[in-house]
């Protein structure tokens, strides 16, 4: 979970020089890019998407949703997210596209998860038909959040990512 945190903090800060050798830009795809990061451990490959409507439109927040492969670890399709704020313990953290809805029961600081493997490849599956998907949460006063995120490019980015880290 830590290099989650570690690859948005890279992504966020506007890679430094000592990450440059190590971070690649795989390609974009229309709302959603593929990103490769090699270290001692070996690679990790994801694809992540910004949103494309946040609301309340006034916060400045630096939201993603990624899918992520750690083959040394075992890991693919692990579907995580951030807000760009630390969340509330409070309140779930609900990813919906139509009438399908997606706990992430693991949240950690302002990254949140989703435990089981079957899921996330249901929720992958349907991030590959629909058109968008929203992000609901809720920051730690208690305001409640949306990040809508295009789907467009996701199923060429997914596959890309995954074929990267094979």
């Amino acid at each position: 979970m830590s290099l989650i945190r570690n690859i948005l903090i890279i992504l966020l800060f506007s890679f430094s020089y000592s990450y440059a050798e190590e971070v690649k830009k795989i390609g974009k795809f229309k709302d959603w890019e593929v990103i490769q990061i090699k270290d001692g451990a070996g690679k990790v490959c994801f694809a992540q998407s910004k949103p494309v409507l946040q609301s309340p439109k006034k916060s400045d927040r630096e939201a993603r949703l990624f899918v992520t492969f750690r083959p040394s670890d075992k890991i693919s399709d692990e579907v995580s997210t951030t807000s760009g704020y630390e969340y509330n313990s409070q309140n779930s953290i609900i990813a919906s596209s139509g009438k399908s809805k997606y706990k992430f029961d693991i949240a950690q600081e302002d990254f949140a998860w989703i435990s089981s493997n079957k899921i996330e490849k249901r929720i992958i599956k349907r991030m590959m038909k629909a058109s968008r998907i929203m992000v609901s949460a809720y920051n730690k006063s208690g305001s409640q959040t949306i990040d809508h995120y295009s789907l467009m490019g996701f199923t060429k980015a997914y596959n890309t990512a995954k074929k990267t880290c094979t």
